[in-house]
């Protein structure tokens, strides 16, 4: 069997695929406002070469699947993409990050496309305090969670990135939500990715201390989630519902880490927080065959770096969020 294997001796299996850098929210902490400095759709990969790519990544051992974006749903015709992704041999996980609001229309569409289950995120039940953050409407993602739900998108994971003054009393109300509808609830500490990463990390918290707060007010056992994610898992006991502390400040878990990110222009990421990169549109766009292409991307992946400097150097990644692929 094909692995890849980086230079730390860390199995890669994870692909997280970005097919557009735009998005129809505007939450603070991951792209500005007003920022227009999206990529040109000439230079998007199309759906044939997005194929080839995940083609051979498969050939190489990658299992998981994740696409992202920006919000992956702005991008016409995402469910042939997916079905077309859905015929590629050794892809066993295959699921979809989204904000929800376009989710209501789709989902029944994305379930018969492949797509198996989904991570929405939603950092407020507070129809206001949901506006101030993301600069759109709740009630419509909360419409379009539930037609996720309705349509076998499950499990269903809820992503709450927790910021101090701004949601943080908001937790013990996300985990009542999401024990009420068998979700399960992933906490998020603030990355600073770009110069919103960076203004929203005055917000920070480590999400350490929330897990304590939570102990106090539930009984929470040991628990474990099936996925490539870094999310560390208890369990409410008494119930189907699990909750998630994705910790990449405060313990981070870079010496595990199994992933890259293709941005939607072609780039390789091959770390969240450090530029180590490559560019394989050129390749795929000249006709490269499989063979060929998948030496690159060993390569590559030779090139993963030890671990992020978003403590050391805060300052060091200046592309926003949306641009790697969440």
């Amino acid at each position: 069997m094909n692995q890849l294997i980086d230079r730390h001796k860390r199995v890669i299996k994870y692909l997280r695929l970005s097919v557009t850098d735009k998005c129809d929210l505007r939450c603070f902490y991951c792209m500005p406002k007003n920022f227009k400095d999206f990529e040109i759709p000439e230079h998007w990969l199309n759906f044939d070469e997005i194929t080839q790519i995940v083609r051979v990544f498969s050939s190489l051992g990658v299992s998981s699947v994740r696409l992202t974006g920006g919000e992956p749903l702005t991008r016409r015709n995402l469910p042939s993409l997916i079905s077309q992704l859905n015929q590629i041999p050794g892809i066993d996980d295959f699921s979809l990050s989204t904000n929800a609001l376009q989710l209501r229309k789709q989902a029944v569409e994305l379930k018969n496309a492949g797509i198996t289950r989904t991570n929405i995120s939603l950092d407020s039940l507070d129809p206001v305090r949901f506006k101030e953050i993301t600069n759109g409407p709740l009630e419509k993602v909360l419409d379009g969670i539930m037609a996720a739900k309705k349509a076998g998108l499950n499990p269903i994971k809820i992503n709450m990135v927790v910021m101090k003054g701004v949601n943080h009393d908001e937790v013990d109300n996300m985990v009542r939500y999401c024990v009420e509808n068998q979700f399960i609830l992933r906490f998020i500490e603030t990355m600073p990715m770009g110069n919103s990463g960076r203004e929203a990390s005055n917000h920070y918290i480590d999400i350490n201390t929330i897990k304590k707060q939570l102990t106090q007010k539930f009984d929470l056992v040991p628990g474990i989630v099936p996925g490539s994610g870094p999310a560390r898992y208890m369990k409410v006991a008494g119930t189907e519902s699990h909750i998630g502390f994705i910790t990449p400040i405060s313990q981070h878990f870079c010496d595990t880490c199994n992933r890259v990110r293709l941005g939607v222009e072609g780039v390789l990421y091959m770390c969240l927080g450090q530029e180590h990169s490559i560019n394989l549109r050129p390749f795929v766009r000249n006709g490269i065959d499989d063979s060929e292409l998948a030496k690159i991307i060993k390569n590559a992946i030779n090139m993963k770096p030890l671990k992020h400097d978003f403590n050391d150097n805060p300052d060091n990644v200046n592309r926003i969020m949306s641009m790697t692929g969440g």
